[in-house]
């Protein structure tokens, strides 16, 4: 019998695989993106350190306050609006999009799009 993996197991492997090819740097951290089924989190971290630098995410009650649900594409435009603006009063504006695994769609795509109109490059 041939057993089927998770979808979670699936993406946790398209993400090894992907961060294989991704590392983020002092001069071009990597903007990481996870979503859970109620939450988005994005975070900018420098791995040759280990250190996040910036992170920003729906649980947080400034952000929750401007947001009608925590889990729709207006929330993950409104995530990647606010991460970008952290970012740049950081100094930080290059970054390398790590998408996590998910496919970049809906969610995913509406973060970096906003991320990128605040002022990210990448």
């Amino acid at each position: 019998m041939v057993s089927k993996k998770s979808r979670s197991e699936v993406r946790a492997g398209k993400h090894r695989r992907i961060r294989n090819r991704l590392s983020g740097t002092p001069e071009c951290p990597r903007l990481a993106v996870f979503r859970s089924n109620n939450h988005m989190y994005a975070q900018i971290i420098d791995d040759t350190v280990g250190n996040t630098l910036v992170s920003a995410s729906t649980l947080q009650k400034d952000v929750k306050a401007n947001l009608e649900k925590t889990n729709n594409v207006d929330a993950a435009a409104y995530l990647g609006k606010v991460i970008a603006e952290k970012a740049i009063e950081k100094g930080i504006k290059d970054v390398v999009f790590d998408r996590g695994g998910f496919i970049y769609h809906g969610k995913i795509q509406a973060l970096a799009d906003a991320a990128r109109e605040a002022g990210l490059n990448f």
